[in-house]
């Protein structure tokens, strides 16, 4: 136990993959939890067995009365709240995304203001880092430092990075305590985190093995650009170390193993046991060519690193989703989630 218990906390985007894994384990802190979710990529079924024990708003933070309304008598806020997806969707969409996240962001961060929040968290992204030091799919892990001169490769990017700086204005003007996490390629289990339209890696390869042979298994790009990935049980205890430490500029949050998404391929297919046969789609957009998280200062700050192996974390994945797999399938539908 960390001392929080009854404390009173805000998670925006709690219906969410990440969100909805944090709210349970604020449960078990023992924190009154409030959510804030407009469900446009979140879903209540993500809170299923703990529905009874959250405050659940629906609202559209984009409203500063809203964001008034739901940090009124909270302690801390973890905000987590974004119009947001896969590489598919954030390089076909920019104004929205820029749009929405910096209405959300502004807000939510006036209104903590306005209401005392003792502590507020903002959960940056990987993709705040340059494209310069990104065109190898042998790429020299990032480092917090590396942000700056800035050319995000997405507007979503840019979105981040400009909160980023709000976070640390309104720490300097105003004295609000911020901590600001650079989240890289988290993935777990949630219902949502199949989308077809917003669905981000590894969870959609997730999805094409699980359809395979119904369905041709087709990766997008090459298969030799890079990543880091992190599971989400790890993302949430570092979510938790951060929001206790003294620390109040960005720090990665993330894996510092280097993969291909064809070594991610191999995993699934082993977990799978589906022979599969593997095309490429070259013409679909794979975004930077590799990208790796530096961790060196949140293990010195935060005490953390991974516990779960890429390996462990896409078999309880895979096992999660496929017997689960009519429901996730039938809760999408019609454009949008049921």
């Amino acid at each position: 136990m960390r001392g929080w218990n009854g404390k009173k906390v805000l998670v925006t985007g709690g219906a969410g993959m990440i969100g909805c894994h944090l709210v349970k384990a604020l449960l078990r802190e023992g924190c009154e939890v409030s959510v804030a979710d407009n469900l446009s990529s979140g879903h209540l079924k993500n809170l299923e067995g703990v529905r009874d024990e959250v405050r659940m708003e629906v609202v559209d933070l984009r409203s500063a009365e809203a964001c008034r309304r739901a940090t009124k008598g909270v302690d801390y806020v973890f905000h987590l709240a974004a119009n947001m997806g896969g590489i598919g969707y954030i390089t076909k969409v920019g104004a929205d995304i820029m749009r929405d996240n910096l209405l959300m962001n502004i807000n939510m961060l006036q209104a903590s203001l306005e209401n005392r929040v003792e502590r507020f968290f903002f959960s940056s992204s990987a993709c705040i880092y340059p494209v310069r030091l990104q065109k190898s799919e042998d790429v020299k892990p990032l480092k917090e430092e590396d942000a700056m001169p800035a050319d995000p490769n997405e507007f979503y990017g840019w979105e981040k990075l400009v909160t980023e700086k709000l976070c640390e204005a309104y720490g300097r003007d105003y004295g609000i305590q911020v901590r600001v996490a650079r989240l890289h390629n988290v993935f777990g289990e949630a219902y949502t985190a199949f989308d077809p339209v917003r669905g981000k890696a590894p969870a959609h390869l997730v999805a094409k093995a699980i359809r395979y042979p119904k369905e041709r298994f087709v990766v997008w790009g090459d298969g030799k650009q890079t990543r880091s990935f992190l599971y989400v049980e790890d993302c949430v205890e570092a979510i938790l170390r951060l929001m206790e430490s003294d620390y109040d500029k960005p720090i990665n949050v993330g894996s510092d193993r280097l993969v291909s998404i064809n070594e991610v391929v191999e995993v699934l297919v082993k977990v799978s046991g589906k022979d599969v046969k593997v095309e490429y789609d070259l013409s679909k957009p794979q975004g930077v060519r590799g990208r790796n998280a530096d961790i060196t200062l949140a293990r010195k700050v935060l005490g953390w690193e991974p516990k779960v192996s890429l390996e462990e974390g896409l078999r309880r994945l895979y096992n999660w989703a496929l017997a689960r797999w009519s429901e996730i399938e039938g809760l999408y539908g019609g454009g949008g989630w049921r």
